[in-house]
């Protein structure tokens, strides 16, 4: 199993706009045959910072995601309004091995 950890930081005044963009995400990235882990969007601290978490069984099928999305019309609708309204502002993609019991 492999799973992406994203990093984002995010315009605090467009919180509401993100939230929308994440929760569609969550359902996306479960059709395409990912399991998603969730969003986790500024509380205490700083309230520009947001991550989330989804896996797949291996990193192969996590690249067949990423074709298969790049090509898919609701992705590719949610990546454009992420760059018409710029709520994130960057993001940073690592890639963890879970220790799971």
């Amino acid at each position: 199993m492999i799973t992406c950890h994203v990093k984002y930081v995010i315009d605090p005044y467009q919180l509401p706009a993100f939230e929308r963009y994440s929760t569609q995400w969550i359902t996306l990235v479960k059709r395409l045959g990912g399991q998603h882990h969730g969003y986790f969007l500024p509380s205490e601290g700083a309230n520009n910072i947001a991550y989330c978490l989804f896996s797949f069984p291996s990193l192969a099928d996590y690249e067949r995601y990423r074709q298969v999305s790049a090509a898919d019309p609701e992705c590719q609708a949610l990546v454009q309004e992420a760059t018409a309204l710029k709520f994130i502002i960057s993001y940073e993609r690592s890639f963890l091995r879970p220790v799971l019991r």
